[in-house]
């Protein structure tokens, strides 16, 4: 029986839903200077699948890496951990 190699998950915000079965996600985070040492914010942009078009803008997310489904998507949706007010 082989072992599955483990997953990356990302928890991200959501910043687009208007594609069909696929959101944008975007993951905020800090990364110090390597030379003047000050803390920068970092944005990286993750396409997701999500199956059902349950996720709407502004929700916090968690994402799992997966197979390519498409040129740019490589993200599945896993759970909504946070609903947008």
């Amino acid at each position: 029986m082989e072992e599955r190699n483990l997953r990356k998950e990302r928890i991200g915000v959501v910043v687009s839903n208007k594609m069909e079965c696929t959101i944008v996600v975007a993951e905020h985070r800090k990364e110090k200077h390597p030379i003047y040492g000050k803390f920068v914010n970092k944005t990286s942009k993750f396409y997701a699948h999500d199956e059902k078009n349950s996720c709407n803008i502004g929700d916090t997310v968690k994402i799992m890496e997966t197979r390519p489904i498409s040129k740019q998507k490589c993200w599945r949706l896993v759970e909504i951990i946070e609903r947008a007010k």
